[in-house]
């Protein structure tokens, strides 16, 4: 019997349901009326493909939380990638510690954990807490992996002896994609993705911290740079003639709205120390805003606890320093997802980067290139 081609149209049809399948594969839980948004689809194309998706399982449909109802109407459905077509693992080795995440393909978090270490532990150590640790969470299984995506401080580099070592390790272990990133642009990837983002297509995420980093996320995606270093907020001038920043700058944003530095200026307790430190933040971010136009300034780390005696300075500096245009919806928030911000950013990575699992509709390789975040990315 002669074999069949596929036509033209099947053909299409196909390259459609990928399309719908990444979609939901990157953001989760979307409307039909998101998908059309996202895709440039007809809303009778969609309705045909996403039935046939939902008959194959490979995407399941349900209703929105009671806020998605439409005044009188029907509630919004929303569809999402069937829970059993595969799962994503995060690890992020932070200063003190590592967290990891195991999310499936609906983006529910199905399993969480950490592992502490003292500050001095050597690499081997905490890689081996790591991978203790992800062991424990797969059930020691890597059954539907489609991917682990991998948070560190600091620069990642090229492949980087340390970096690139574990992710062999993974790779060999697992037998699936891995990626890396900075952590900290990982959880600005993640609070555009799941928290207090969610929604927007344009932010821009800083975390006062140990150190000062950030992350910008343009149309959905994590803006990497050139070089990698977009979003290295801490080593913006703040203060020009200032002291010299371990990166080899002068008056640097983390030299006064770090943690440490907040402390050495009279401790978060002193008002006029954390009156400083927001509004040289603000400084910063007016330029950013006016060159990136975010909807959303979404701020974390420890120091974004302090809540009005640091947003309200930063907010004035903001405001009186942006184009005003770049001003109009700007809306300044706090950071949502905590600590495991940066492994939930890792999952995200490895969805908006790593190749479609063919369950899902798309070819997969065997392994998928380190990806590369350089600068001094000193928050953690």
């Amino acid at each position: 019997m002669p074999r069949t081609e596929p036509t033209a149209l099947t053909l299409l049809r196909r390259t459609h349901e990928a399309q719908v399948v990444e979609v939901l594969r990157r953001l989760g839980a979307v409307s039909r009326a998101g998908l059309a948004q996202h895709t440039g689809l007809s809303r009778t194309a969609l309705s045909s493909i996403t039935a046939a998706l939902i008959e194959r399982a490979v995407v399941v449909a349900g209703p929105a939380p009671a806020d998605g109802v439409r005044g009188r109407g029907r509630p919004v459905e929303l569809l999402r990638l069937h829970p059993a077509t595969g799962r994503c693992a995060g690890i992020d080795l932070g200063r003190g510690r590592v967290r990891a995440v195991v999310a499936n393909a609906a983006h529910e978090i199905t399993a969480s954990g950490a592992r502490a270490w003292p500050p001095d532990a050597p690499w081997e150590q905490r890689t081996g807490a790591a991978l203790e640790l992800l062991d424990e969470l797969l059930d020691g299984s890597a059954t539907g992996l489609e991917g682990i995506g991998i948070g560190l401080v600091g620069p990642v580099t090229e492949p980087g002896e340390q970096a690139g070592a574990l992710v062999g390790l993974l790779r060999e272990r697992y037998g699936a994609p891995v990626l890396a990133g900075n952590n900290t642009r990982l959880a600005a990837l993640a609070e555009a993705v799941h928290g207090a983002g969610a929604g927007a297509r344009h932010a821009v995420y800083v975390r006062l911290s140990h150190g000062v980093g950030g992350g910008l996320v343009v149309d959905g995606r994590l803006l990497g740079g050139a070089g990698g270093t977009a979003g290295e907020i801490g080593h913006v001038t703040a203060e020009p003639g200032g002291p010299r920043c371990r990166c080899g700058n002068h008056g640097c944003l983390e030299l006064y709205a770090s943690l440490p530095a907040v402390t050495a200026a009279g401790g978060t307790g002193d008002d006029e120390a954390v009156a400083r430190a927001g509004r040289l933040t603000g400084r910063v971010l007016a330029g950013l805003c006016t060159t990136v136009n975010p909807e959303l300034l979404i701020i974390g780390g420890e120091l974004a606890a302090l809540g009005p005696r640091l947003l309200g300075p930063l907010e004035s500096e903001l405001r009186a320093r942006t184009l005003p245009a770049a001003l109009e919806g700007l809306r300044v928030v706090t950071a949502q997802l905590g600590d495991e911000g940066g492994a939930l950013g890792a999952i995200a990575l490895v969805r908006q980067e790593a190749p479609v699992p063919a369950a899902h509709g798309g070819a997969r390789s065997a392994f998928v290139p380190l990806a590369v975040c350089t600068g001094p990315g000193s928050a953690g």
